[in-house]
């Protein structure tokens, strides 16, 4: 279907026969599409991983070279009055951005004014990044491979650099900070504002008319309403609350742009196509090899992906497959391309609880290629309950404090359970935190549970247990139980809050001779007084203490980001 058949198109709104009411908002002409016989299963599937996932409403695109295949939402816009979402709403679609940016630099590299190789301080003098061994190079940047932080490009203090703590190239992490100095790059050689250099060099010609390249208050009536995590100072339940999002200001490259399924299909397209839109290429066909291309290797995207120019490569089924997610403060978003077969698929959920909707673009592109190879459709994949626990047995045990106080863990089957005054309290995965459970009791809501195995285990049971400044052990524990420490270190102790919603609340804790962050991730003290946060190994994050007042910290610094002491 073309896409100017979708926006001649009325859109009708379809209560799909379900006992819950469930609400699909799709275009009339919809049956026109070669791939209409998968309809069924992937609305089953989004019906349900919305369920699961407590998650509102989702907008979805599917794609293939010839143009738009589908353009549908599920569920909700409004949680109270359950008001369909309406397809030309846009949605906040995070970091997706960073493949508009790649493309742009592509294309001035094209134009012969960018090398990518050259340092980023000879075309940014103000930046402020250092390197003891080589200078960071755009290349660098874009693959997340410049041993940075993800701190504020712009931090309060003038004086203050930002210094990688590896060789650029050694590892990669991700850092939006080193995307927003390249959006300042791109302004810069194209000597207009980054809005403009979206519209011009990506949104115009691929046809994306109501995308919003930055996003602004002025827009906010043309988002979809959105949800967030109600508390933002503790771990987070997939059941837990949702509320209503305030609109939102953002302007920098790492993740600005707003747009809704009917553009990004045509995005999709572009991708599916190597740049070719209908006027021409976007881009020529060494800049897009160039973007393509997996420059570093991203095992936190996956075992196998690797980065490219701002976006994701890795293979699907043998197949060469691009895809991006994005992540905002109340959106979450997934694109995937078979670039193989020719497919496509956007989706963004209007919420963010800390997940993204991979399993849906991923089933979806799966469908669509099964249809057009004549092949039996695959089954819907079964999603892992929230308290799903894999080899739940490793963590259940009796586990004492010093204080004389028993933490009880049991397991049943692949459920675990904390055991409080005689009754089972479910224990649920916390995300992002590796053997880190969230405790679904309000006592123990603002932390979570933390299991260690014993020494350097790396299999069999779990020995210590965690949770904020106390810790338990097993009778298998065979460690130190006395510690001593650095004497300030107890005055780091407690509760820093930033008020944006991209930061919120963390905590400090102290805990077998071990200060954490939120109790979940160890610090590493450096010579100079700050601490790497050590969830990775070569985590360049850090964290310092200042402005002591009656002996505690009134400042707390995440890589050059402030939080105040509450």
């Amino acid at each position: 279907m073309k896409r100017r058949e979708f926006l001649r198109l009325s859109i009708q709104t379809a209560a799909a026969a379900t006992t819950s009411n469930f609400i699909i908002n799709e275009a009339q002409a919809i049956t026109k599409s070669s791939y209409a016989a998968i309809f069924p299963l992937l609305d089953q599937f989004i019906q349900q991983y919305l369920k699961d996932m407590n998650a509102p409403g989702l907008t979805l695109t599917l794609v293939d070279a010839s143009g738009i295949q589908r353009v549908c939402t599920f569920g909700v816009e409004d949680s109270v009055k359950r008001s369909a979402i309406k397809p030309n709403k846009l949605f906040h679609i995070g970091s997706i951005t960073k493949s508009f940016l790649g493309l742009c630099l592509m294309q001035l590299h094209d134009e012969g004014k960018l090398d990518l190789d050259r340092p980023i301080a000879e075309y940014l003098p103000w930046v402020r990044f250092d390197s003891t061994t080589r200078s960071i190079s755009t290349h660098d940047l874009l693959t997340h491979s410049a041993a940075l932080p993800d701190g504020e490009l712009f931090p309060t203090d003038p004086s203050f650099r930002h210094h990688a703590t590896a060789a650029p190239g050694t590892f990669f992490h991700y850092c939006n900070m080193g995307y927003d100095a390249l959006g300042l790059l791109l302004e810069t050689l194209d000597q207009r504002p980054l809005a403009e250099s979206f519209r011009v060099r990506i949104l115009n010609p691929v046809g994306m008319k109501s995308t919003e390249p930055i996003i602004t208050l002025d827009m906010a009536n043309r988002v979809v309403n959105s949800y967030m995590v109600e508390l933002n100072d503790r771990p987070y339940p997939r059941a837990g609350r949702l509320v209503a999002a305030p609109p939102i200001a953002v302007t920098t490259a790492s993740g600005c742009i707003a747009s809704n399924a009917v553009d990004m299909g045509a995005y999709l397209q572009m991708l599916i196509n190597r740049g070719q839109v209908p006027t021409g290429r976007l881009v020529s066909e060494a800049g897009f090899k160039l973007f393509s291309t997996p420059h570093a290797e991203a095992d936190e995207f996956g075992k196998g992906a690797k980065y490219g120019y701002g976006i994701t490569v890795d293979t699907l089924d043998g197949h060469t497959r691009l895809r991006h997610t994005g992540g905002m403060v109340s959106f979450a978003s997934a694109l995937e391309v078979d670039l193989d077969a020719g497919l496509g698929v956007f989706v963004s959920v209007n919420s963010m609880q800390g997940y993204r909707p991979r399993p849906v673009a991923e089933y979806a592109l799966r469908l669509m290629r099964a249809s057009r190879e004549g092949k039996p459709l695959p089954k819907i994949p079964l999603q892992k309950p929230s308290d799903y626990v894999d080899k739940a047995s490793d963590y259940e045990g009796r586990f004492s404090g010093a204080d004389g106080r028993i933490l009880e863990i049991t397991s049943v089957g692949d459920r675990l359970y904390l055991i409080h005054r005689g009754t089972q309290v479910t224990l649920e995965p916390t995300i992002g935190a590796e053997n880190s459970f969230t405790v679904l009791h309000p006592e123990f809501a603002k932390f979570a549970v933390h299991f260690k195995r014993d020494g350097d285990k790396k299999e069999g049971k779990f020995a210590e247990v965690g949770w904020g400044n106390d810790w338990y052990v097993s009778a298998d524990y065979t460690g130190a139980r006395e510690f001593s420490v650095p004497s300030e270190w107890h005055s780091y102790v407690g509760h820093y809050r930033n008020d944006s919603d991209w930061i919120g609340s963390m905590h400090v804790v102290l805990r077998a001779g071990i200060l954490w962050l939120d109790g979940v991730i160890p610090l590493e003290p450096t010579p100079d007084h700050r601490f790497f946060l050590r969830d990775e190994m070569d985590s360049p994050e850090w964290i310092s203490f200042s402005e002591m007042v009656n002996g505690h910290p009134m400042r707390m610094k995440l890589s050059g980001k402030d939080l105040a002491r509450v």
